[in-house]
């Protein structure tokens, strides 16, 4: 069997015409970032951006047919739109009433909120998993989104592996300790980079969450990617979020980037939730002993002078960061522990947040027990 090559994707692409033109999305040159490594192949579809969604039955033409050569385990094909530079001024068009709004749409799930930060190494990803897990304890049904393109790690942290079920309209999210979840990388190998530009990754965020069959959910968990660019704007914008958890560590450097995460969401008008401090202090595994590596209470103070909600601490511990790395969360190992009771503080400020600002907005009210 001949080795699967670029020119191999680029000939079977170039026999799909594109809608409403007689040429194929070869000759018009949408097709761009074409990787292939182990038989997993990926690549981009531009589209006019006034198009934009009309072109998904497009997209799914490109990503079935080279799925159908020989020697293909995998195709994830993505819509970007990315406007060109213009040579002539464009009318200024006409006025138009205001537009409804553009969230996406996703039926059976009651209540979204982002995990974010403003810069990385915070352990947000660390948080966001073991906070879906504490809200699962408390008997919701729970999903978690990883939403870091570039370095996914929600699949490490749950121990699962493998391909989701892409068998019918939508992909089927693979689960581990009750949760349900869905991430880039259970889509491309463990060490393939992205080497994708900001519309591709806006386009793939938009992908997972709409494409995914999340089912009924009480609390899907975002793991946002950490700063403040793009990515982190569209899914502000476009996710139906009921609000935000900002991760900070308790040092000044961190503490900056993590008000600029806040006022990120402020600007869109997602509601901040509160703040968690992570790597609070560190607990010493030989003695016991306490120790304020990073400083202690920074989160805490900025909490209070920008009047957000303080939602606990979490302690720098050695099991937090094993059992992470492991795929054995400590809610699952240990969840009567004081590391499991410390995420659970937080589980319960972040639920009473949500039930506070779906009841002032007369959306459902989910009492959490």
């Amino acid at each position: 069997m001949a080795a699967l090559s670029d020119d191999a994707i680029m000939a079977t692409l170039g026999n799909i015409r594109v809608p409403g033109k007689d040429q194929d999305v070869i000759s018009l040159g949408m097709i761009t970032g074409v990787h292939i490594r182990e038989g997993h192949v990926q690549f981009a579809v531009n589209v006019d951006p006034a198009d934009g969604p009309k072109m998904e039955p497009l997209r799914k033409a490109c990503e079935d047919a080279v799925r159908n050569i020989p020697g293909v385990l995998s195709v994830t094909a993505i819509l970007t739109a990315e406007r060109q530079a213009e040579t002539t001024p464009r009318p200024q068009p006409a006025p138009r009433p205001p537009q409804q709004s553009n969230k996406l749409e996703l039926p059976g799930v009651k209540s979204i909120i982002a995990v974010a930060s403003g810069k990385g190494g915070v352990g947000k990803s660390t948080t966001s998993v073991n906070l879906a897990l504490a809200l699962k304890q408390m008997g919701k049904k729970v999903g978690i989104l990883d939403a870091d393109i570039y370095g996914p790690s929600i699949p490490r942290m749950l121990g699962i592996s493998g391909k989701p079920d892409s068998s019918s309209e939508k992909l089927l999210p693979p689960s581990n300790y009750g949760l349900v979840a869905m991430s880039m990388g259970f889509l491309v190998e463990e060490d393939t980079p992205m080497i994708w530009r900001g519309p591709m990754v806006m386009s793939a965020l938009e992908q997972l969450l709409r494409d995914v069959a999340w089912g009924e959910l009480d609390v899907l968990v975002i793991d946002m990617p950490p700063g403040t660019g793009d990515a982190q704007l569209t899914l502000a914008q476009r996710a139906p979020l009921t609000g935000a958890v900002i991760v900070s560590t308790p040092q000044d450097v961190a503490l900056i980037d993590a008000r600029k995460g806040i006022g990120m969401f402020e600007r869109v008008e997602v509601p901040v939730l509160g703040m968690i401090e992570n790597m609070s202090y560190f607990i010493c595994p030989d003695c016991g002993s306490q120790h304020e590596i990073f400083g202690h209470g920074g989160a805490r103070d900025v909490a209070q002078e920008i009047g957000c909600h303080f939602l606990g601490e979490i302690p720098l511990h050695i099991n937090i960061r094993t059992n992470s790395d492991d795929g054995t969360p400590i809610m699952e190992t240990d969840p009567d522990g004081p590391l499991a009771a410390a995420y659970r503080q937080v589980a319960a400020g972040v639920a009473a947040r949500i039930e506070e600002i779906q009841a002032s907005s007369g959306g459902p009210n989910i009492v959490f027990q």
